[in-house]
């Protein structure tokens, strides 16, 4: 059995071995790591799994952004151990937290594989352009509201932190 539970500070180093764990070394060159830098992350939905032992099982964390003149929520990293792959947690993680994101939130875009988000209503967007070298076919979107990507497009790039009125540090 897994608990899901907002990070909190005290996570903060335990996240970040997770994340160093599962990437690959140099993760934070990636272009989406570029959307984050020296924002905070919306704290809410940055989100912890931990087992009966309380030992973290997996994490996924969120950041706001800006695609053209919309407001949006970038996901990502989301990481689930490897001793602990198979068992749900990375469904469970993003179920949870885009129920969460609902309430203040209309959009959510991501770089991934469709195969995989495809369950979770992820569709390829048309039209967003994440930083270079980003593969076009990997940028993905959710509609947390019926229509919030329709005419939507243009540049992804970071948001500030107070821009969005709920970004903290976790």
């Amino acid at each position: 059995m897994y608990t899901l539970s907002q990070e909190t500070t005290d996570d903060i180093w335990e996240v970040e071995a997770l994340y160093d764990l599962c990437f690959a070394p140099g993760r934070e060159a990636l272009p989406s790591y570029r959307l984050r830098d020296g924002i905070a992350p919306v704290a809410e939905l940055c989100l912890v799994a931990r087992d009966g032992d309380q030992v973290l099982a997996a994490a996924i964390r969120y950041w706001p952004v800006m695609v053209g003149g919309a407001r949006a929520l970038l996901l990502g990293p989301i990481a689930v151990h490897p001793t602990r792959q198979g068992e749900g947690l990375g469904a469970m993680l993003v179920g949870g937290s885009l129920a969460r994101a609902a309430r203040d939130w209309q959009r959510v875009i991501l770089v991934g594989d469709a195969p995989y988000y495809a369950r979770f209503g992820f569709k390829k967007l048309a039209g967003v352009n994440m930083p270079p070298p980003t593969n076009p076919a990997r940028v993905l979107g959710f509609a947390l509201t019926d229509g919030a990507w329709d005419g939507v497009c243009g540049d992804v790039r970071p948001a500030h932190s107070g821009a969005t009125g709920r970004a903290a540090t976790p």
